[in-house]
């Protein structure tokens, strides 16, 4: 009955043994509670003074009390146990898709990896908290009333036990179809997620391109489709309620029955008759919890389901193998080197080497792989086929320590954080002095901005940078790059692709003489850099056409061809 991906939990099985045990005490309380609340009212109807029926109020109140205490008890362990999996589980999420890298956000989607880490958690915590309890109070309470039922009522015990696997039999079948929705419904959840997010990422694009109304249609509909999922399950649910309800009050109106009939005949006297009808809606409360709950449990349940299945996805082992600290006669040579993911080839190409502190350009239409080629170069994809060689040390991938350690990455849009303009700064180097600090602004052209600010660096920005331009996001981003001097090995993903020609011309300016003594791959679109770059890699539709010195391959018709391509796009 326990989903077996429970007992990959943690601790699980202390835990279960644990609250079985609770659970049992707590099965005899409501027992004891049920023979004194009947011995009372028998005592009553038979006109008792007040003092023999002492015995049973205060049994009766002890029962209660000791019967909250277990409650209390067992959430306390349900809750801490729950509480430190989720914990658990986000951060294995969180490292495992660091490890897996831009391979498995572009087969999961960002919307989703990012609702899965946040909101998946709680859903994930909600379903822990509730499952073991309910569960474990579904098989020990009841069957330790029925063993008493039994022996104070033969045909009562017949009857409860009769219609207990009728009811379970009955909810097992809606139980399908509420997972079959539920499970449309997270698929639903996860598609308006990554729809949102691509949405967002894009509408700076649609409000250019007039198309932002038209596209809010298509928004429109993928959260109506999700309304409507969301709908058929709750529909469900309740319908599952009602019938639960339905046919549990009916079992107890048939013990009732016989009771009476019982009663009436004088076969059987006033308190095994009572305390069988008290023990009753006992018996079936377990179910009709688990009944209640467990539609609430179906999210989280389908988000542990998801994090453990991106959690089983392999993790390439990293090469021990050390590498030297990249100088000016180093050397990285790539040979018939394919890609592939989501079931598809995005890059392959015979031959690439990058020698010493080259600056080299990549440049071809969108889509055509250059962010593919850098997620190779940056350890973050791992080859399907060729082989890669680092001053004369064979590599099956670049996901290697010693070659990541060398590297800082700036993409087209650097994630600023909600704090101050120096925590941003320092958010790879915690530890970096202020006089660090200072240097690092002062280089990226900072110092001018953050004298116009009242705060300075302790100046706080939005999430997502919030109230700062572009460009001086682009600028705290390579504030952060500069201010581990070591790293030689800068990869830029298109950084000024979203800037005005003015900020760009600023920045470029200066940009350029940090260049000396690293190594940089610039993937670009804009074609005034190239003046700049030591080498052109042209890629177009995932293969290296041609690669050259800019003087060099200005010369091949081919080439002034694509430029001049690439120009038109851009200007469109």
């Amino acid at each position: 009955m326990l989903d077996k991906q429970l007992f990959a939990l943690s601790g699980i099985r202390q835990t279960l043994t644990v609250l079985a045990g609770l659970t049992l005490g707590q099965a005899f309380v409501i027992l004891g509670q049920g023979y004194f609340l009947a011995q009372a009212i028998v005592l009553s109807w038979q006109r008792q003074p007040l003092s023999h029926l002492t015995g049973a109020i205060i049994g009766f109140a002890l029962c209660f009390l000791a019967r909250q205490g277990f409650n209390w008890l067992k959430s306390r362990v349900a809750d801490r146990f729950a509480s430190r999996n989720s914990q658990d589980l986000q951060q294995q999420l969180l490292q495992h898709t660091f490890l897996l890298g831009p391979s498995l956000v572009a087969q999961q989607g960002t919307g989703n990896l990012v609702t899965m880490a946040l909101d998946g958690m709680p859903e994930v915590q909600n379903y822990l908290q509730l499952i073991l309890n309910k569960i474990l109070n579904l098989s020990i309470v009841p069957w330790v009333l029925l063993i008493y039922v039994f022996f104070e009522n033969l045909t009562a015990g017949i009857t409860l036990l009769l219609m207990f696997p009728v009811i379970i039999l009955f909810m097992v079948i809606l139980g399908l179809a509420a997972q079959k929705k539920s499970d449309e419904q997270y698929a639903g959840f996860q598609a308006m997620s990554n729809h949102f997010i691509d949405s967002l990422r894009g509408l700076k694009t649609l409000q250019l391109l007039g198309m932002s109304r038209k596209y809010a249609d298509n928004v429109y509909q993928v959260s109506e489709d999700y309304r409507k999922q969301t709908m058929s399950v709750l529909t469900i649910a309740m319908l599952s309620g009602f019938a639960l309800d339905f046919f549990t009050t009916l079992s107890i109106a048939v013990v009732a029955v016989f009771l009476g009939l019982d009663l009436m005949n004088g076969v059987m006297p006033l308190f095994p008759a009572m305390v069988t009808l008290i023990l009753a809606p006992e018996y079936f409360t377990p179910l009709r919890e688990f009944g209640s709950d467990y539609h609430a449990t179906l999210d989280g349940k389908n988000a542990l389901t998801a994090v453990n299945e991106i959690l089983a996805q392999p993790v390439p082992e990293q090469q021990t193998e050390p590498l030297t600290p990249w100088q000016a006669d180093s050397q990285l040579e790539l040979h018939k080197v394919a890609v592939d993911y989501d079931n598809k080839r995005h890059l392959e190409f015979d031959d690439l080497t990058v020698r010493g502190y080259q600056k080299i350009a990549l440049i071809g239409p969108s889509g055509a792989g250059k962010s593919t080629l850098l997620n190779v170069l940056g350890g973050f994809l791992d080859p399907a086929a060729g082989s890669l060689n680092v001053d004369g040390v064979a590599l099956t991938s670049l996901r290697h320590e010693d070659w990541q350690s060398q590297l800082s990455y700036i993409p087209q849009s650097p994630y600023i954080f909600a704090a101050s303009v120096a925590d941003n700064i320092r958010f790879y180097q915690p530890q970096a002095t202020a006089a660090e600090v200072d240097a690092a602004v002062a280089t990226a052209g900072l110092t001018s901005w953050l004298e116009t600010l009242p705060d300075g660096l302790q100046t706080r920005i939005g999430e997502g940078g919030r109230g700062i331009s572009g460009g001086q996001a682009q600028r705290i981003a390579l504030a952060r790059t500069l201010l581990d001097t070591q790293r030689r090995i800068w990869l830029f993903d298109e950084p000024t692709a979203h800037l005005d020609i003015e900020t760009e011309a600023a920045l470029k300016e200066t940009m350029l003489p940090l260049f000396a003594n690293r190594l940089v791959i610039f993937a670009t679109h804009r074609l005034h850099w190239l003046n700049q770059m030591d080498w052109v890699v042209v890629i177009d539709d995932g293969k290296i056409v041609m690669q050259g010195k800019p003087a060099d391959l200005a010369q091949d018709e081919q080439y002034q061809q694509l430029i001049t391509k690439l120009r038109g796009d851009f200007d469109v």
